[in-house]
């Protein structure tokens, strides 16, 4: 997701929760299931936190972590 909006500090704060979040947790780690299936249906259009997470990362709240 490509955005011209600055991250504030409220997009990382709620980003923050999608990392906690239990379900969004087990489906970036697992990458397949029901909560891969919930969490890839819901993020773009009910989930405030996940579309957080998109904007200060990057990537879908479904999508796995990237080892660094």
């Amino acid at each position: 997701m490509t955005t011209s909006e600055p991250i504030t500090e409220k997009d990382r704060k709620m980003a923050q929760k999608c990392l906690e979040c239990p379900v969004c947790s087990h489906a970036r780690k697992k990458q397949r299931g029901l909560a891969f299936w919930f969490v890839k249906k819901i993020e773009q259009d009910k989930c405030p936190y996940c579309k957080a997470y998109e904007k200060v990362y990057g990537r879908k709240a479904h999508e796995p972590i990237e080892a660094l």
